[in-house]
């Protein structure tokens, strides 16, 4: 609880411990805070709250500014920006030099184009009016919506918009080609527009003009930015004033996605060039009461430019942002103040104990939620440039792609020493290593690390790793059966299966023979396999029949090899087929020959996702039930996830916690297994209905979490070389990982979806990634046991593959209506084309 050694009134000291205890203050309470002068005791609760919102991440955006135009109807005394049409050489920037300027800022990495321009210049001056009129435009919001499409289509980079008040039919155009916008409000004080204040003759800065634009912008559902300019003769009453309007709008909508505190800096060539500017004391107070009445999640922006050289104690005021930063453009409204180096926000962010990172233009929050907050077209690329929680992608790597190495800074990270680590990671990390089971909301603040607190996550679940395997690194010698690639169930992330009447697709269709069975099993035992792993799509015309001769078959050829077959889905299917219970089914299966069970048909275990991602499969409850049903059989099972498509960081947590709770209650799974989304080719990507994969931080993070939130139930954590590469195997070896399931011989699933990681990691191959990370390679069995010497050997000597034959599918007339179908009835299907 707050107590200060100011002895400031009851009031206030009431205020701040209900802030500390996330109640905002009411209006007519925050107003208090405008005699309290104890700035450090402000800002002491500011970065408490602006910790619990953002943790240790403070945000900027890469952005290329684009001045549209310097002329403006109003005559604000502080601004050089505005300038009269003698001035300049233009009334308006050109498409083309608009062009120039963003393509330039693309090459240098950034994401924003941030278009600020005066207001409304043709009400004012002919030159803006007849330069609009020759380029065809009737005003300079609609020149405006034509250059933002312009920056989108031509470049991909995201505009945000400053165009100033706006009407809620402009506000509702401009929406199609800008995630985002703004305007700053500046000041509520209509006592700032009267003769001889800042404001005077600028019809614009009437602030019930402004905040109806605000409120607008919240009926358009358009995120935006907005904030105050503090040192323009405005007194702290209208400051919180001024703020508590913001406030009172933002309840009602739910749009203001940052705030900015924005302190004066005196110009030459202005009324206001002698004017007092705004001391860092009053900055910082500023700041902190910003926060204060904000609460946690509210993004607190200061400039970095206007403040040079006291940047860690605005952070420590309560700020989580630091708004665009151009490596390109000067700031052209404050010309005097250059941008400071990336490198030196970095440093002098990290010395205040925070890691900065990438935001685009729309705030993260924001950006997951795009049906209700950006415009329809604009989604494809929003979604092309996130991850899970929003933020920017700021490397290439995707699962499945060979060209682009595993980014450096994350490979780093991993052997890192941290510095600053979040209390609350320390406490969780704590808890997993007293044995405690982890929470829902703890285990997707593990998910949320970045910076120092990734660091320590990653190397939380590695020393655990070495407490539960030691050093040893576990692979198992096998091959892949994919024994149809026919299937009725329409996953919208799947590409390798393909439907009735589907050649055009990847691959011909295809349902493999006995005898093509037969030959790759013998093959793969002569190549040191001990185990086959077998899965296909659920063809229409198979049954639970057929699923017991895919196993007397292999049995057949080679009565010792382990088979490892059917996911939930084929059980669920089969049983149905058979009218039979789950469990008397499996000990059909278990009679015939199979061994374990694939925890695959996963995807994610909450009933949200797979509405959308593959509504007609089976749920999660139904795949939870076919694993219980098949430990209580006997049987031993992996489980999966596949992540980084259209689910967000809390899914994956129920996901884990739902695997930890049946964990408990039988014991069955032997290793959890991540695969990433495969973006390539999969049909919820092609048709922009998807994220292109996790990023590597976000990859490497799911087998780290799983190591923590798993640990004391699930000892085995596996990488998968198909989806992450070798150098990206290696890098979840260091992050709580101890095995690297499959040598595979033949993967086609993956594949389809455009992974080009290779067919078959040989068991030499797998011994020298190992090595490389002075780790001790050992071949296993598929339960984890010891390999005999024979099959070592046979592993190492094996020839090449001989090429597969994929027995083209004979045509078929259905024996069963489409209706008899086994499907989920129990989620309203979504199709993912709507």
């Amino acid at each position: 609880m707050y107590t200060s050694h100011s002895n400031p009134d009851d009031a206030v000291v009431k205020l701040l411990s209900d802030a500390q205890a996330g109640i905002l203050p009411s209006n007519e309470d925050a107003l208090a805070l405008a005699d309290f002068d104890n700035t450090r005791a402000l800002a002491d609760v500011a970065q408490e709250l602006r910790d619990t919102g953002f943790h240790n991440v403070v945000t900027y955006s890469k952005k290329v500014f684009i001045p549209l135009t310097h002329l403006c109807r109003d005559v604000c005394h502080y601004c050089t920006f505005a300038q009269v049409p003698r001035k300049l050489k233009a009334a308006y920037m050109t498409i083309d030099e608009v062009l120039e300027v963003a393509r330039h800022g693309l090459s240098m990495g950034c994401k924003e184009a941030l278009f600020t321009l005066g207001e409304k210049p043709e009400l004012r001056y002919k030159a803006a009016r007849e330069a609009l009129a020759e380029m065809g435009y009737a005003s300079t919001t609609e020149y405006l919506k034509a250059a933002a499409e312009a920056v989108f289509k031509e470049t991909g980079l995201l505009p945000h918009l400053n165009p100033g008040n706006l009407s809620p039919e402009e506000l509702a155009d401009l929406r199609s080609v800008s995630p985002s916008m703004g305007i700053m409000l500046e000041s509520a004080s209509d006592r700032l527009t009267e003769k001889g204040m800042p404001h005077y003759g600028s019809p614009d800065k009437i602030p019930a003009v402004r905040l109806e634009t605000l409120r607008n912008a919240g009926i358009a559902r358009v995120p935006f930015t907005t904030g105050i300019l503090i040192g323009i003769g405005e007194t702290r009453l209208e400051r919180i004033e001024s703020l508590l309007a913001i406030r009172d709008i933002h309840q009602e909508y739910g749009h203001i996605q940052e705030i900015i505190v924005q302190n004066f800096r005196a110009k030459a060539e202005t009324k206001m060039v002698n004017a007092p500017e705004p001391d860092l004391n009053e900055l910082l107070w500023t700041i902190a009461v910003t926060r204060i009445l904000f609460g946690a999640h509210m993004s607190i922006q200061a400039p970095p430019n206007l403040s040079p050289g006291v940047l860690p104690q605005i952070v420590h005021a309560g700020i989580n942002d630091w708004g665009g930063v151009s490596p390109v453009t000067p700031d052209f409204v404050n010309p005097e103040a250059p941008w400071p180096h990336l490198e030196d926000l970095t440093r002098e962010t990290a010395a205040a104990g925070k890691y900065l990172t990438e935001r685009l233009t729309v705030y993260p929050s924001y950006a997951i939620d795009l049906d209700t907050w950006v415009h329809e077209d604009l989604h494809i690329r929003v979604l092309d440039m996130i991850d899970t929680e929003g933020f920017p992608r700021i490397d290439e790597w995707c699962p499945g792609d060979v060209d682009i190495k595993p980014p450096v800074d994350v490979m780093t990270a991993i052997m890192d020493a941290p510095e600053h680590v979040s209390a609350d990671i320390r406490t969780i990390i704590d808890n997993v290593k007293s044995g405690e089971d982890l929470s829902e909301a703890e285990v997707v603040r593990l998910f949320q690390a970045r910076g120092d607190d990734f660091t320590a996550v990653v190397q939380a679940a590695d020393e655990l790793r070495r407490q539960v395997c030691g050093n040893t690194v576990s692979f198992v010698v096998n091959r892949n059966i994919n024994y149809t690639n026919i299937c009725y169930f329409k996953c919208q992330f799947c590409a390798f299966s393909k439907g009735k009447l589907s050649e055009n697709l990847r691959g011909r269709p295809y349902d493999l023979s006995d005898e093509e069975i037969t030959r790759r099993t013998q093959e793969a035992w002569h190549r040191g396999a001990t185990e086959v792993c077998m899965q296909g799509g659920i063809h229409p015309e198979y049954t639970g029949d057929t699923y017991v001769n895919l196993l007397r078959t292999v049995k057949a050829a080679v009565p010792q090899m382990h088979i490892h077959a059917f996911s939930p889905l084929e059980v669920w299917q089969g049983a149905a087929t058979m009218e039979m219970e789950l469990e008397p089914y499996l000990h059909m299966l278990k009679d015939a020959g199979l061994d374990t069970l694939p925890g695959t048909a996963a995807e994610i275990l909450d009933d949200e996702v797979r509405a959308v991602i593959c509504a007609d499969k089976i749920n999660a409850a139904q795949w939870l039930q076919v694993m219980e049903a098949a430990h209580n059989v006997g049987f031993n099972t992996t489980a999966t996830i596949m992540y980084g498509h259209v689910e967000k960081s809390y899914h994956w947590a129920r996901h884990l916690i739902r695997i930890r709770e049946l964990q408990k209650r039988t014991g069955g799974f032997t290793e959890f297994v991540p695969l990433p989304f495969v973006h390539m080719e999969a049909p919820m990507y092609l048709k922009g209905k998807a994220r292109k994969g996790p990023t590597f931080r976000e990859a490497v993070l799911m087998h780290s979490v799983a190591r923590l939130t798993l640990h004391g139930q699930i000892d085995n954590i596996q990488a998968s070389w198909v989806k992450m590469g070798h150098e990206g195997v290696k890098a979840c070896l260091n992050a709580g990982c101890n095995d690297l399931g499959g040598t595979l011989m033949n993967e086609s699933i993956s594949r389809a979806a455009g992974t080009e990681h290779g067919q078959e990691t040989s068991s030499e191959e797998m011994r020298r990634i190992i090595r490389t990370l002075n780790r001790n390679p050992r071949q296993r069995l598929t339960a984890y046991g010891p390999v005999s010497a024979e099959r070592e050997q046979a592993g190492i000597a094996a020839g090449e593959l001989t090429e597969i034959i994929n027995t083209p599918a004979k045509k078929y007339e259905r024996k069963r209506p489409s209706s008899s179908l086994v499907r989920n009835d129990l989620i309203a299907a979504v199709e993912i084309s709507k």
